[in-house]
């Protein structure tokens, strides 16, 4: 395990996504690539309306460029480049035609989807032509199932899930910059202790590139990173939790994508069965937000629970 090449991914891509803010930012305010502000949430939301969105572009290029200098350039690399970097792909068009195009509602959920499938086919292919292997295995245990073409669907599956759920966490200053960083850092420990060089790698330059990008998204925020960014580390975070055979883990590591996901999940199935509301907004975070939370507050909750799962999770993987 090269452990200098680690170590070199996670200083580039911080001090690039560093160099890159000040440079790109300027460019999305006379873009006019202001974020929308829901006028149903928090009311201490709305001085936000015009922070530039789009950020994510920041993040996505540190990554990749640290990437590419630091990685043996495997199929592994192009499993990881293919759902971080095509799931950002999707989520930059979305971005797009809600901010440039002045569409409210970018993508339509089919195109979004469709292309999300395309991306996720794609790191099956790659998968099958590496000969990653089809079992399922259970933290902690020598157990294992072995779910063969079954697996491709459960991949899929993954891919949908955890981009998505990130994507809902996205919605507070610095919230999902903290917790992915989080997140990744169990992984790159995980990838380290499997000598999965280039998960390891992706890992620690994902860490570098969003705690770079938290440098401009920290309370209060001069950027946002909009889809591309939340579904870029969504698609990332799945493909290093597969490569690593650690699938079932990341329900414990991404525990708190997951929480989001499920209030979401939870608020719209009460009020369509019930009419009533689980919590006063989803997901989640905006809860505690109406709650009288401070922003701040909420942000470094999540990322304690994040803390704690991470680490719940890395117990886990080494059985105890």
């Amino acid at each position: 395990m090269d452990m200098k090449a680690i170590l070199l991914a996670i200083g580039a891509s911080f001090l690039l996504a560093v160099i890159i803010g000040p440079l790109f930012i300027p460019l999305l305010r006379r873009l006019k690539f202001g974020q929308e502000i829901r006028t149903d949430g928090p009311q201490s939301h709305l001085k936000k309306k015009g922070t530039p969105t789009m950020g994510g572009i920041i993040i996505m290029l540190a990554l990749f460029i640290s990437f590419l200098k630091f990685s043996d350039k495997s199929l592994a690399f192009w499993v990881l480049l293919t759902a971080s970097l095509g799931f950002g792909l999707v989520g930059f068009l979305d971005d797009y035609i809600k901010i440039a195009l002045k569409r409210s509602l970018g993508l339509t959920a089919r195109q979004k989807l469709a292309g999300q499938l395309l991306f996720s086919i794609i790191v099956c292919v790659l998968l099958y032509m590496m000969d990653h292997s089809t079992a399922l295995l259970v933290p902690g245990t020598s157990w294992e199932l072995d779910l063969g073409w079954f697996y491709y669907g459960l991949v899929i599956i993954i891919m949908f899930g955890t981009s998505n759920s990130v994507n809902f966490t996205d919605g507070v200053d610095g919230l999902l910059a903290g917790t992915s960083a989080l997140a990744f850092g169990a992984y790159a420990l995980i990838a380290m202790q499997l000598f999965e060089q280039e998960s390891a790698i992706f890992s620690a330059a994902m860490i570098g590139a969003v705690l770079g990008f938290l440098v401009f998204n920290k309370h209060p925020a001069k950027v946002f990173m909009g889809d591309t960014g939340s579904l870029g580390i969504g698609g990332g975070l799945a493909a290093v939790a597969i490569l690593t055979k650690s699938e079932l883990l990341l329900v414990i590591i991404g525990g708190v994508f997951v929480i989001e996901m499920l209030s979401v999940i939870l608020q719209v199935g009460s009020f369509k069965l019930r009419g009533k509301r689980i919590f006063k907004m989803s997901p989640i975070h905006h809860h505690f937000e109406l709650s009288g939370w401070s922003e701040w507050r909420v942000v470094t909750s999540f990322w304690f629970v994040g803390l704690i799962l991470a680490a719940i999770g890395l117990l886990l993987h080494r059985g105890f």
